[in-house]
């Protein structure tokens, strides 16, 4: 496939892809987890982003929870965009396309660096939710876990770390907070086996996909809610911060961007691995992968491709 083939090729299948579905934005329930059954067990994109037409009345953050959104990917999605008064009519862009995090895929995969739970029910099948993450000096913890119990209405006991950091703004804890609408936990709470960490529910939905909490993931009531009965104690968990994910979609390859600044320093070259740029029928568009860092929108980028075995030049059938 020429070069010039491959940018149409890459071109037609984004706007394909992307489509302006543009469609009234009714925010009344919110969505739940966004779930697909990959045709391909080699595959690792689904999903499919689309457009709506704001209301008056609704903000980034309405638009995002309706389908299941956090704060910062639609944010970073729609960059032109005011975030609390989008105004009547704007186009506002659901980044509702995933490529999958390089992991295991059994039990539950978190992405801190996109704030984004993938849960695998089943060979092939995947459903994935908007989470909340440690802020800084309350790093979430990498690595590989499992739910060690769970609970329905938790009560919360503040370690004397957070008590103190709320009594120097003049907030007082108390030591247990009980369960009720008052309770940051919200109705349901999964421990993990990393001590003094949880999977949650929240009272304040609208701080979903950021860097807010004190370790612990934070999920929307209504996800949890879903999330919850279908997640067994021992279950693996496996956290991981890839900012930069590589997948297929058939053919056709894409990156996916949620970049720091240090993170958009890295070369093109570092971006995607040789194990795939350096693969036999592999095309790989660098300018596509450079405006891709550049851009760090969180949605996948087509950037490359496979040649068909017909469209290869195998030289030793010449002789």
């Amino acid at each position: 496939m020429k070069r010039q083939k491959l940018n149409s090729h890459l071109r037609s299948v984004w706007t394909s892809t992307l489509g302006l579905a543009l469609l009234g934005a009714s925010l009344e329930v919110p969505a739940t987890g966004i779930g697909s059954r990959l045709s391909n067990p080699t595959d690792g994109v689904f999903g499919q982003a689309f457009y709506v037409k704001s209301r008056y009345e609704d903000t980034l953050l309405d638009i995002g929870r309706h389908n299941g959104l956090g704060y910062d990917e639609m944010k970073s999605a729609n960059p032109q965009v005011d975030v609390w008064i989008p105004g009547k009519d704007a186009d506002v862009l659901v980044p509702t396309e995933y490529v999958l995090p390089d992991a295991p895929r059994r039990g539950l995969v978190l992405n801190l660096a996109e704030k984004r739970l993938y849960y695998f029910p089943s060979s092939g099948e995947v459903v994935t939710y908007a989470i909340s993450i440690g802020r800084e000096g309350w790093d979430t913890p990498l690595g590989t876990f499992s739910i060690a119990s769970k609970v329905k209405d938790p009560t919360w006991t503040p370690p004397s770390s957070i008590r103190a950091e709320h009594a120097a703004k003049g907030d007082i804890l108390p030591a247990v907070v009980p369960a009720g609408p008052d309770n940051p936990l919200g109705q349901y709470a999964m421990r993990l086996s990393a001590k003094g960490y949880l999977i949650h529910g929240t009272n304040k939905p609208w701080g979903l996909g950021m860097e807010v909490s004190h370790g612990c993931i934070r999920m929307y009531p209504e996800d949890i809610e879903q999330l919850y009965p279908k997640v067994s104690v021992k279950t693996p968990v496996t956290i991981v911060n890839q900012p930069f994910k590589v997948g297929w979609r058939g053919d056709d390859l894409y990156l996916e961007v949620h970049a720091t600044d240090v993170d958009k320093a890295k070369s093109a070259s570092e971006v995607i691995p040789p194990s795939i740029a350096d693969a036999q029928g592999v095309i790989v568009d660098w300018d596509a992968v450079r405006r891709a860092i550049n851009e760090n929108t969180g949605l996948p980028h087509l950037v490359g491709g496979r040649q068909k075995p017909e469209n290869r030049l195998y030289l030793d059938a010449i002789f």
